[in-house]
């Protein structure tokens, strides 16, 4: 079984391919370019250097959301026109579901935080006992509501995303029970766990047609919340 994986859902670009249990390949870049830039050529780059047929593959997993509604959106027409080409399923793995199962196997609580501006937060809370479970499912909130929420369970937490460095400070002060904050390579999203999970998540049957997937934001962009601009003339 073979699944490609994609992430394109924060700052970090992520191809990468899973076969059998193995990752195959994976191309990551976070530097300063857009998705719409990278996603293509790292895909390509990666069809060459391990000679793959797309039409052995059996399905697309894309981190779907929570994150950037501009990567999400590139992401999702990327996943959508490769499984149309291929006529094959696409597997829709949560962006922060994807980001816990960078740290597989750890008897700690695992807390994603996405920075989501202005004192939000996309996050939720994971664990392995021993398999992947949802403590807290996956909502925009107040950096400070998850605080009080880690503090009430009293369990030992580990950090990851791009919400850590934003909001390191705030952390050291406001969490009250032993933590830790994911290294450098486990800090951002991977799509070696988003194919990894997808490949999981394809064995059970959870999928879709390509047709039907749309990213999941969570919650609405700053223009829609902002609504029409009305000027004078």
């Amino acid at each position: 079984m073979k699944i490609i994986g994609i992430d394109s859902s924060g700052l970090v670009a992520s191809v990468a391919v899973w076969c059998d249990g193995v990752i195959t390949a994976e191309y990551t870049t976070n530097y300063k370019k857009t998705h719409s830039q990278t996603l293509l050529p790292m895909l390509d780059e990666i069809k060459k250097m391990t000679e793959l047929d797309l039409d052995t593959v059996d399905a697309i997993a894309i981190a779907s959301g929570p994150g950037s509604y501009t990567g999400l959106r590139i992401g999702s027409a990327t996943a959508k026109g490769i499984a149309l080409v291929i006529d094959k399923p696409i597997v829709e793995v949560p962006t922060l579901e994807g980001l816990a199962y960078n740290l597989w196997g750890t008897n700690a609580l695992i807390c994603p935080l996405m920075d989501a501006r202005r004192k939000q937060v996309y996050t939720g809370l994971y664990e392995f006992n021993p398999e992947f479970n949802i403590v807290l499912d996956g909502a925009a909130i107040p950096i400070s509501e998850i605080a009080e929420k880690i503090n009430e369970l009293g369990r030992e937490v580990i950090f990851l995303g791009d919400g850590v460095p934003v909001y390191s400070d705030f952390l050291d002060e406001a969490i009250k029970v032993p933590f830790k904050k994911a290294p450098a390579h486990r800090l951002f999203q991977s799509a070696a766990s988003v194919a990894t999970l997808g490949a999981y998540y394809y064995k059970i049957g959870k999928t879709v047609d390509a047709d039907d997937h749309a990213p999941t934001y969570l919650r609405k962009s700053q223009a829609e919340n902002e609504g029409p601009k009305h000027f004078e003339v």
